[in-house]
């Protein structure tokens, strides 16, 4: 059975961006008949916030989407299904990559990465220093060296090769606070959840990568066969993607100023290639194939 999820965080309104990567998820799944899950990734506990949390569940049930398994509230998702209850897991990960000398424990300040790696590829300042993994305010990352090329399928763009190496260094496993980075949570996330088929914006294809480079040493060997599909961004601007930073775009503002989830929904629809006279989710179900996603531009899909 196809598996896939729905993964939000807790940092900010969901906007129009959201949206449109849900429902195609959930369009995907329910034209297989397959199972789909509700995960929140509230990792980042700074940054989390309850309005945020209220906000998706909100938003879900506004747009009619409904899933099989995950938390149905705030506090179902706190007392039951946050990230918080899988740090074990995460950190077991990341203890396995130490073992097998994957790792490296890097104290690097961001003013000291901006002057010495402009170009944001991290140029291996602390490969050699042997610092213990107990230093505080330090991060782990991982080596990448050797043959660090990584192949995948995407639904929509075939098969994609990437060079860890040359496309993302030595990428952090560990935060400088000590929290198991968004690459260790989502890829042991993933594997337990027994993920199948993942739906993410083009602009977390760098995040399958490394995703799959860590499953490759964590032999999760499940994940590495995993289907994925990258879908284009809706556009702000001609040059800056939708973002949760801009309240006045989000689907809570939308509710808010009169725009109904039929509308929404309608321009999803249209943004897919489909004319719905009447639109609404079961329509849209209805007629949608999944051979519409090898259609859709490689460029954003909406200016704002």
């Amino acid at each position: 059975m196809l598996r896939s999820r729905l993964a939000p965080t807790p940092s900010g309104y969901l906007h129009l961006g959201n949206a449109f990567s849900f429902v195609l998820t959930w369009l995907l799944v329910r034209k297989q008949h397959g199972h789909l899950h509700l995960r929140i990734d509230d990792l980042d506990r700074e940054r989390a916030k309850p309005e945020y949390y209220d906000d998706i569940f909100t938003t879900l049930a506004w747009l009619g989407l409904d899933y099989d398994s995950g938390a149905h509230s705030r506090q179902d998702c706190l007392a039951n299904w946050s990230q918080k209850h899988r740090l074990t897991a995460y950190k077991a990960a990341l203890m396995r990559l130490v073992d097998a000398g994957d790792v490296f424990v890097c104290d690097c300040s961001r003013s000291l990465l901006a002057q010495t790696a402009p170009n944001g590829l991290y140029p291996g300042t602390c490969r050699s220093k042997n610092l213990p993994l107990a230093s505080t305010d330090a991060a782990w990352r991982v080596r990448t060296d050797g043959n660090t090329s990584v192949n995948f399928h995407d639904a929509r763009a075939g098969s994609v090769t990437t060079d860890i190496a040359t496309n993302l260094g030595d990428f952090i496993v560990r935060r400088r606070d000590g929290v198991p980075a968004y690459h260790i949570a989502s890829l042991v996330d993933d594997t337990h959840d027994q993920m199948t088929f993942i739906v993410r914006g083009a602009d977390l294809l760098a995040s399958t990568a490394a995703q799959i480079f860590l499953a490759e040493r964590l032999t999760f060997t499940a994940f590495t066969r995993t289907t994925f599909l990258h879908h284009p961004l809706l556009l702000e601007s001609p040059d800056r993607k939708l973002s949760k930073s801009h309240h006045s775009l989000s689907l809570r503002a939308m509710r808010e100023n009169g725009t109904t989830a039929e509308e929404v929904i309608g321009r999803i629809a249209s943004m897919l290639g489909i004319v719905l006279p009447r639109p609404s989710l079961q329509a849209l179900l209805e007629v949608f194939s999944p051979e519409v996603v090898a259609a859709l531009p490689h460029e954003g899909l909406l200016s704002m």
